[in-house]
């Protein structure tokens, strides 16, 4: 037998293949390959493909839709964005891969900022996705020159820009990770997430949790009225739990 140091690649799905709209996971598929576009084009890292299965996977419990406590969590943060003195939109690789145009039109309809802020950030993935969202309708970017950092984070996520995260009254933070949400909050800033776990520490953490998947989520926030009513997070939360609860409930039901 020969042993070869030669490493072959295999990607699991070909970016060129054709999914017809009849396959029964072709949404869940389509999102998956531009991901994958995501990691080709350098936008997306390869630790965000993985992010992105276990929200999918919390997504099959929620039933794949957008739901009331969902709906009623958009509308807020629309709200809170609108009345925001000085609101922020955080972009990282998976946002900037799934819904380009869509985070570009939200911002351009709620007037906030964009800043790019990445986990596995580079000077190259930043600029990439700078222009890969200007490509995509966005004029100005925040991210590329950092000048400010987040006080209690010592990682490249606390890099950040003095006119951007840094001074924001609200910031919407997509798809982050808990330490980056806590230290925002402790900063006195309002905290908007969209995080399909509701038990996560990012969730747990926001002042507005958005349970749901990123590509209704940010469609939806650009079609949506504010919310004119009060809004508690955590009771929203339970909410969520609940449907999840009742849901797999029946499902086992129908398994049994």
């Amino acid at each position: 037998m020969c042993v070869t140091n030669k490493v072959i690649s295999t990607p699991y799905i070909d970016v060129n293949m054709d999914i017809p709209e009849s396959h029964p996971r072709y949404i869940s598929l389509k999102t998956r390959q531009k991901l994958v576009e995501g990691v080709e084009k350098g936008i997306t890292s390869k630790a965000g493909l993985i992010a992105h299965g276990r929200g999918e996977a919390l997504d099959y419990m929620i039933g794949e839709e957008t739901i009331e406590p969902a709906l009623k969590a958009e509308r807020a943060a629309v709200r809170a964005i609108l009345d925001a003195d000085d609101p922020v939109i955080s972009v990282n690789g998976n946002v900037a891969a799934l819904v380009p145009g869509e985070i570009v039109a939200l911002s351009n309809i709620l007037k906030a900022k964009l800043e790019v802020n990445l986990f596995h950030r580079t000077d190259e993935r930043i600029d990439r996705i700078i222009k890969w969202l200007k490509e995509h309708g966005a004029e100005e970017i925040l991210g590329d020159e950092p000048d400010a950092e987040i006080p209690g984070l010592d990682h490249a996520r606390a890099l950040c820009a003095s006119e951007g995260i840094y001074t924001a009254d609200v910031v919407l933070v997509p798809l982050e990770d808990g330490d980056r949400a806590q230290a925002l909050s402790k900063m006195g800033k309002t905290v908007i997430t969209i995080d399909l776990n509701p038990l996560s520490r990012t969730s747990r953490t926001a002042d507005i949790t958005i349970v749901d998947n990123i590509v209704r989520a940010v469609p939806m926030m650009i079609e949506l009225e504010p919310l004119d009513s009060a809004f508690d997070n955590d009771e929203n939360l339970a909410d969520v739990l609940e449907h999840m609860s009742k849901r797999l409930l029946l499902q086992a039901g129908e398994l049994s």
